[in-house]
């Protein structure tokens, strides 16, 4: 089938509306879509939550409100992006219906509250979700408007029901043929745990069985599926009524460290989307890291998702100013909307929409930043703000079309090798940490502006000059033949410690890693060194010494050359980094996680090798400024962005004009104010 693609003429800005809050308040809504003009708002999400509003009783409908907005919204010429209800059921539905709300872990059903409570394998809610979404397509599914059909909302969470058991068991059935390859691929005969029927089979339960890896790394994987095959059901009306209308759901990020929602392969899940869209709310302004590093952060997370499809994401939500679950809700510093704001349509972004415009009056998330306060209006720092950035938009329509410059440099995120390292023991449980590890192995390249990609095993690998595989602790025999064919025909692979130890039900590798994973890297991990966290090791490249912590493995080699050494313990004068030329290409094993100042030597050193580095018509003189460069045919649009709260200066080698003034910059030196960024034309 042909993804529809998403067509626009412009940056989409405003973000998520709930009107159906204000229907009582006529006043209200009239003062949002004065001021959505104001703001240069020309996009709202509507109908996230609206179940209840469009449906308050079985069979009865209310779609008067929301016609009402698709008028507002196309006499002010902007674009619908409709959301189906279904992540916040209504009261009746489960009332009447108590087979939809979900059953734990612990076996108990849920009762009615929050969001997302109900079970995915429901046949019942499935049957009302398409009900109410089919009466949506036919009603609004011509509207000139409506460019996006987005799907629920932030879809996640597991129901333990016995119509979600016996799902399950389908799955493992559909799988593994036999119980035999079943209890073959769990190691059941440990503990005595052979199961002999399938109605034996249950879901990981801190009442039942938690220590079967297979069993637990099985079951996320039936979560995802089951999660997208609810998806597909969801979306099958607006699929056969609306097929030239994109769709999306919008991913999730933990905002603490800014990882990827851990619930869901998102991976899998992008194949059943046209469009990849993404809740963001970075920690701005916080106190345990400069906004350079979270910066980093989020340039990752774009980066991940816009992999997914290799093509422009869009920011589902953000808040503009702070939001309300994270452990200290600190608004932005001056500027630092804007810098958020341009940094996400500079890492492919082609929106920027908040959520919520107006911020609710009570119940859940009433404190969460929106666009409109309860106090203050269009007078409220916050409402200034984002109507500047709404002028920024404006200026940047030139863009559309463009997308991020193709990258030499992919870091393989593997979901499935996340959850078995999540669920492995024998490491420290508190440092394990694989996203922190990818964020350590991305920052170099950020910092020198080169483009990444975050890729899957799935995913080619010879389009890249290298390819960095960090603790791929679940490795599949195939996924090392892979490696292993990229570097022979020319690649650059770099891998590290805790790699290659199971496979992929979870079960070790006997004796060795994969036989092709030992013969690319030209080595063999022997043992594993897991450190307190204050103990230290230190490794010896060249004339420089660099600190070691966390983990250092011990390897032997059989044909690779080393490049650093450890200088304590037991293993002192051992290998802790290697290269191995394997065919037309090189192979780096770090067998020990270093200090950051390490990796920075390291890739500097790769870098410059294979000359990694764009060509910029820009000289930095800090790591603080990150440029980033969209491109559409032989033009590009250079996004030059301060993330200090200190001036930082520049030095242009060509006189280029700053779209977001319409001014010439001269060359030589310029000087950037904190916060500030500059899109300039080349």
């Amino acid at each position: 089938m042909t993804e529809p693609k998403l067509a626009i003429s412009e940056l989409l800005h405003g973000g998520d509306y709930n009107p159906d809050q204000w229907l009582d308040y006529p006043g209200v809504i009239d003062q949002d879509f004065k001021l959505m003009k104001t703001a240069q708002a020309n996009t709202v999400t509507v109908g996230v939550f609206s179940w209840g509003s469009l449906e308050p009783s079985e069979g009865q409908y209310n779609f008067g409100w929301l016609d009402n907005i698709f008028d507002r919204v196309e006499v002010q010429h902007g674009h619908v992006i409709l959301a189906t209800p279904s992540g916040a059921k209504p009261r009746w539905l489960a009332e009447k219906y108590p087979e939809v709300l979900r059953t734990d872990e612990f076996g108990h059903k849920l009762l009615y509250g929050g969001r997302h409570n109900h079970c995915f394998t429901s046949p019942v809610y499935r049957e009302k979700v398409q009900q109410i979404n089919r009466l949506l397509a036919e009603r609004y599914g011509q509207r000139e408007s409506l460019i996006l059909w987005h799907i629920s909302n932030e879809l996640g969470g597991e129901c333990h029901c016995e119509l979600c058991q016996a799902a399950f068991r389908q799955w493992l059935q559909h799988k593994y043929q036999t119980l035999a390859a079943l209890n073959a691929a769990w190691w059941t005969t440990f503990w005595g745990h052979q199961i002999t029927s399938w109605e034996q089979v249950h879901s990981p339960s801190p009442l039942g069985d938690t220590n079967l890896k297979g069993l637990n790394i099985d079951w996320r994987r039936f979560v995802t599926d089951q999660t997208i095959d609810y998806f597909e059901d969801e979306v099958q009306p607006l699929r056969e009524l609306t097929s030239n209308i994109p769709i999306t759901t919008n991913f999730m990020t933990d905002t603490a460290d800014m990882i990827p929602f851990h619930g869901l392969d998102y991976r899998k899940f992008a194949e059943h989307l046209d469009v990849i869209s993404w809740d963001s709310y970075p920690a701005w302004a916080n106190d345990y890291e400069t906004t350079a590093e979270l910066g980093m952060k989020v340039a990752l997370i774009n980066d991940y998702y816009r992999s997914l499809k290799q093509q422009n994401f869009l920011i589902m939500e953000s808040s503009p100013s702070r939001v309300n679950w994270h452990p200290d809700n600190r608004a932005k510093r001056p500027g630092m909307h804007q810098l958020a704001s341009l940094q996400n349509i500079a890492g492919g972004s082609d929106s920027m929409l908040y959520f919520q415009w107006r911020q609710s009056r009570g119940a859940s998330e009433m404190f969460h930043g929106s666009v409109i306060e309860h106090r203050g209006g269009d007078q409220t720092r916050t409402f200034k703000e984002v109507a500047e950035v709404g002028q920024d938009l404006a200026n940047l329509q030139e863009i559309i079309g463009s997308q991020p410059v193709k990258a030499k440099v992919a870091i393989i995120f593997d979901f499935d090798n996340m959850c078995a390292l999540d669920d492995a023991e024998a490491y420290s449980q508190t440092t394990k940490k694989y996203w922190q590890t990818i964020q350590q192995q991305y920052t170099y390249f950020w910092r020198h502006d080169i483009p990444v990609d975050v890729i899957s095993p799935a995913d080619k690998l010879d389009d890249y000059q290298v390819v960095i595989d960090p603790m791929h602790f679940m490795m599949a025999t195939e996924f090392a033949d892979k490696l292993a064919a990229y570097v022979k025909n020319g690649g650059h692979l770099v891998g590290t410690y805790i790699s290659g130890v199971v496979n992929e039900s979870a079960l070790a590798h006997l004796n060795n890693a994969p036989q092709s994973f030992e013969t690319v890297y030209g080595i063999q991990p022997i043992e594993t060194d897991v450190m307190y966290p204050s103990q230290r090791n230190t490794i010896v490249w060249g004339d420089k010494k660099y600190q070691v912590y966390d983990y250092a493995e011990r390897i032997e080699r059989t044909t690779a050359q080393e490049l650093a050494c450890y200088q304590s313990d037991f293993y002192q004068n051992s290998s802790a980094i290697t290269i191995n030329q394997f065919g037309t290409g090189q192979a780096y094993y770090l067998a020990c996680r270093t200090e950051q100042k390490f990796l920075n030597q390291f890739y500097d050193y790769l870098a410059h090798l294979l000359d990694l580095f764009p060509d910029k018509s820009i000289v930095k003189n800090s790591a603080d400024i990150s440029i980033q460069i969209r491109q559409k045919d032989q033009t590009q649009y250079i996004f030059v962005m301060n993330f200090s709260d200190q001036k930082k200066n520049i030095e242009l080698v060509e006189a280029l004009p700053n779209i977001l003034t319409g001014k010439i910059i001269s060359a030589g030196n310029y000087e950037l104010e904190p916060y500030s960024v500059l899109v300039l034309r080349k």
